[in-house]
């Protein structure tokens, strides 16, 4: 059964290729399971329809609304003002600015989209007007929006939790600290790339001026910025779970948009609910297809017998580490995080538990290379939507972009695959 099983993930990989919607493509591959191995199909979609009703997923919608919320309600607005006030006089600084601006967004909204969509029309068109050229402003600000699948909370992360019976807040805090530090990489590489361009910089302020402008966009940013502190504060002191968090912000996101930012109006309220509808159907439809097609590999013993096949190739574990980055960098290339979470996550956690490497480091290393996954052609989903909202061709992004995924984004892949304490050591510390 095994080679149905290999017949299966070969029909998987074909249909991804042809650009086939990704529900389709999984029910082919179960098609092919079920006529050509005969392998019983209606117990597994009952098992499928019955997860789907797990209260965990139900952070998953609720984060993506939020979202939504978020672009439409003028609090990304605010936030871009106040992080500007400190930097937007010095050289490159507005680049630092849309590094850190979707970091805070990703503490929000726990995708990867809502980064570009909420930063990007407002901040490509400054940075051009200050002397970047616009693709490289749309490329930086794609390439940071992945960030909102690394800052918890993170729709990812809670998928992985589920799929591989780890604790959602441990996965959470694994991707933390290689968010930040993906964020540093990017500001740094700003700076000095921006030292090329024709920028027009504000006059810099004196201490009393900035300090007061500080004051200010800072008193205006004071309900955007309590977001992340009631969503994150609220998980990790143990008030509310996930699910709860995510519903509290969206609670808390609508008065905000609609009485003090005005940013919301109920044309633009109910088309962010549509949107979100729309974005969260199809990803439940995926989420049905590629589990049943996960839980059909693991009953066919395909990990386990992945893991051998692996061992008589090598067992030096450096060497294992690089193939499994391998995998799923080119997997991350072709699917979305949420796809190959599922689907990769329970066929590679055996062999992880065999070479010493934690659920909670594993959870860090899927994470880190399936957002990457969201710049890098041919899938890169957020640097084709980067590419549409900064008015750009795409072809004249990828170069941009792929230089401050090298400087910036590989170096991290390495250091959570390579230095566990890199994800270990917040779970670790607050006793996960």
């Amino acid at each position: 059964m095994v080679e149905v099983a290999l017949l299966a993930i070969a029909a998987l990989v074909l249909l991804l290729t042809l650009g086939v919607p990704l529900p389709y493509c999984f029910g082919g591959a179960l098609m092919v399971m079920y006529f050509v191995g005969d392998v019983i199909m209606k117990g597994n979609i009952l098992w499928g329809m019955q997860q789907l009703g797990n209260p965990v997923l139900l952070a998953i919608p609720l984060f993506v609304l939020a979202g939504t919320i978020m672009s439409e309600s003028g609090i990304a607005a605010s936030l871009l003002r106040f992080v500007n006030a400190f930097v937007g006089h010095i050289r490159g600084g507005l680049g630092v600015v849309a590094a850190v601006s979707c970091a805070v967004i990703g503490a929000i909204s726990g995708s990867g989209l809502t980064g570009i969509a909420a930063i990007g029309p407002l901040l490509i068109p400054e940075m051009e007007k200050r002397g970047y050229p616009r693709e490289y402003a749309t490329a930086l600000i794609a390439n940071s929006s992945i960030l909102g699948l690394l800052i918890p909370p993170s729709v990812t992360m809670i998928l992985y939790g589920w799929v591989t019976d780890t604790s959602i807040l441990a996965c959470f805090l694994s991707t933390l600290l290689p968010g930040l530090l993906i964020m540093f990489n990017f500001s740094v590489v700003n700076l000095f790339m921006a030292r090329k361009f024709p920028l027009v910089l504000d006059d810099k302020p004196s201490l009393s001026d900035l300090s007061g402008e500080i004051a200010k966009r800072g008193f205006n940013a004071f309900p955007a910025l309590m977001m992340p502190i009631i969503i994150l504060g609220g998980i990790y002191g143990g008030v509310m779970t996930p699910t709860e968090a995510a519903a509290v912000a969206v609670v808390y996101s609508i008065p905000v948009g609609f009485l003090i930012y005005k940013g919301l109006r109920w044309s633009n309220f109910l088309l962010a609910g549509k949107e979100a509808a729309t974005a969260v159907g199809t990803i439940m439809m995926m989420i049905l297809f590629s589990m049943i097609f996960s839980q059909m590999l693991v009953y066919e013993s395909v990990p386990q017998k992945l893991v051998g096949a692996i061992f008589e190739i090598t067992h030096n574990k450096i060497v294992l580490l690089i193939l499994v980055n391998l995998l799923l960098f080119f997997v991350g290339m072709v699917v979305n995080d949420a796809t190959a979470i599922i689907l990769i996550g329970p066929l590679l956690l055996p062999l992880m538990n065999a070479i010493g490497v934690s659920p909670v480091q594993f959870a860090a290393i899927m994470g880190v290379n399936t957002a990457m996954g969201g710049v890098t052609p041919p899938y890169a989903s957020i640097l084709y939507l980067g590419a549409r909202i900064g008015k750009v061709k795409v072809t004249k992004v990828i170069r941009p972009a792929m230089i401050l995924i090298v400087t910036g984004y590989v170096p991290v892949v390495f250091l959570t695959s390579f230095w566990p304490a890199l994800s270990t050591f917040l779970p670790s510390f607050f006793g996960y």
